[in-house]
């Protein structure tokens, strides 16, 4: 039955046993009666604030129960809620906001200074929690993005807010799925996926911050049959001791979903001799949803390092340097294009897309297809490193790299190379008590079977804190830059000075 989003709390409290958990984050849950109450009372106390139907809200909260009685409200205000990570700085946060122009924003940071705010623990007494009525949103979410450039761009699904509660979920996500979501929910996939969850009647247990070894145990607690990782989140619980990882009871899951970020192939393989083949599935597209793939672990050992085959609702097409379409098996642009056509799907503020005069949009990155259709992605053409002529993937870099025991996350980024134009450089996070020095010496000999010569990296830096967020994204182009500067006030480097370190991370 398709129903606005902003009654499901209402239609699942009136169908559900009325202790049925809807959300829960470490002690803290809240039963579908309470979603449903807690909702209409901030969705009232929105509406003295000045939000009206039509109007966008942005959210600068983190992973909470009050999060999801906050998008709720902003639906049962008849709004669209955008999402923003609540520790965005000042002047990231005001160049969001100067687009999305939000009636009103919840949470954030004081030093955002939206003309129109109210605190993360503001209090809603003398709100009533009875039901309320509202138009339905015309969209059903804003995300915001920075793309590969560092500029922001807020993204409008084209989706009303509305969902039919008896339809088949997404993903392979059973109705009313126990549904661990580790993710910060001002990403686009776990906000999708958690709030899908709920639309079919599940249970949502999110984590505030991701911690490896509580993932498990969560996933053991709730009986969870569906989780999306990012590759990061997979490495390090991967990289738990045997005795930990194993620990734990995982028969409930049906499917382990990643996406977002590049998976390098021998993570993917011992994550498919853990879990089984038939549980491992993965999905490559962005947030403007012009198209899709995905591929299970059972057709990526048959395709090792595809991203899997587009689904019904698009079309793929590899395009070379020249505008035309590549031979199968050659290296070009990917481009989609939706069924509905161009621009269906979703448009922006703020930025304009990378569209084709006959409608075919990218993303920016690279990709081939193979004679049965399935793609194989290279890098974004901004990352790409250009060394003596040859093209470097930095995804490539990081899969062998991260191999290494003792490195818990890296990035490639070419610098500058008075010899060959560019040369690759490792930023490595480094388990607290490896010698990144000895690490860095002893990578050539690591990398020798793994990794083309060429390709090795002819720099190292170690870091202290994570390169990627909780959603394993990277932020190459502002890394890239940063040490690009350092470059000019020094010849070069190996290991970077701390003092150095501290300020370029």
């Amino acid at each position: 039955m398709l129903i606005p989003i902003a009654d499901v709390p209402r239609w699942y409290a009136e169908r559900k046993p009325k202790d049925t958990i809807a959300v829960s984050h470490g002690d803290d849950a809240i039963t579908w009666e309470q979603l449903e109450r807690n909702a209409n009372r901030r969705a009232r106390a929105f509406a003295a604030k000045g939000v009206k139907p039509g109007d966008f809200v942005a959210i600068g909260l983190p992973n909470s129960n009050v999060f999801f009685e906050t998008t709720f409200a902003v639906w049962k205000c008849g709004a669209t809620p955008t999402s923003l990570t609540w520790r965005l700085p000042r002047g990231e946060a005001a160049a969001v906001l100067d687009i999305l122009k939000p009636s009103l924003v919840v949470g954030g940071q004081p030093d955002w200074n939206a003309p129109n705010s109210v605190p993360a623990d503001f209090v809603l007494d003398g709100f009533s929690d009875e039901p309320i009525s509202n138009p339905v949103a015309r969209y059903w979410k804003a995300m915001t993005s920075g793309g590969s450039t560092g500029r922001p761009k807020v993204i409008l699904d084209h989706k009303p807010a509305v969902v039919d509660t008896g339809g088949s979920a997404a993903l392979g996500m059973p109705l009313g799925a126990s549904l661990l979501n580790p993710g910060p929910l001002y990403h686009n996939a776990p906000f999708i996926v958690s709030h899908t969850a709920l639309f079919n009647g599940g249970r949502v247990t999110g984590l505030v911050k991701f911690d490896a070894e509580e993932c498990l145990r969560l996933i053991e607690a709730s009986r969870v049959q569906w989780v999306n990782f990012v590759p990061t989140m997979m490495h390090r619980i991967w990289a738990l001791p045997d005795e930990v990882r194993n620990r734990y009871d995982l028969s409930s899951l049906q499917i382990v979903f990643h996406m977002a970020a590049p998976m390098p192939p021998w993570l993917k393989e011992k994550w498919i001799e853990w879990l089984g083949p038939e549980r491992i599935y993965e999905l490559y597209g962005g947030t403007e949803a012009q198209g899709a793939t995905i591929i299970s672990g059972v057709e990526w050992l048959e395709h090792r390092g595809s991203v899997g085959k587009i689904g019904e609702t698009a079309r793929l097409r590899i395009i070379g340097e020249d505008g035309n379409e590549v031979a199968t098996g050659e290296t070009g642009e990917i481009y989609f294009l939706p069924n509905d056509g161009a621009g269906s799907t979703y448009h922006y503020l703020g930025a304009e897309p990378k569209r084709r005069a006959d409608g075919w949009e990218s993303l920016g990155d690279i990709g081939r297809l193979d004679a049965e259709g399935y793609l194989y992605l290279g890098d974004r053409l901004a990352d790409m490193i250009l060394r003596g002529g040859a093209n470097i993937y930095p995804a490539e870099v990081e899969a062998a790299v991260t191999e290494h025991p003792e490195v818990r996350s890296c990035v490639a980024v070419g610098l500058p190379d008075p010899e060959f134009g560019q040369r690759v450089h490792a930023i490595l996070e480094l388990d607290p008590s490896a010698d990144a020095q000895a690490v860095a010496d002893g990578m050539a000999a690591f990398l020798a079977d793994r990794l083309s010569r060429y390709k090795h990296p002819e720099s190292f830096e170690a870091v202290t804190v994570g390169l990627r967020d909780d959603s394993g994204k990277v932020r190459r182009t502002l890394l890239r830059d940063e040490r690009a500067g350092w470059l000019k006030q020094n010849r070069d480097f190996r290991i970077m000075p701390s003092r150095e370190r501290a300020k370029a991370s």
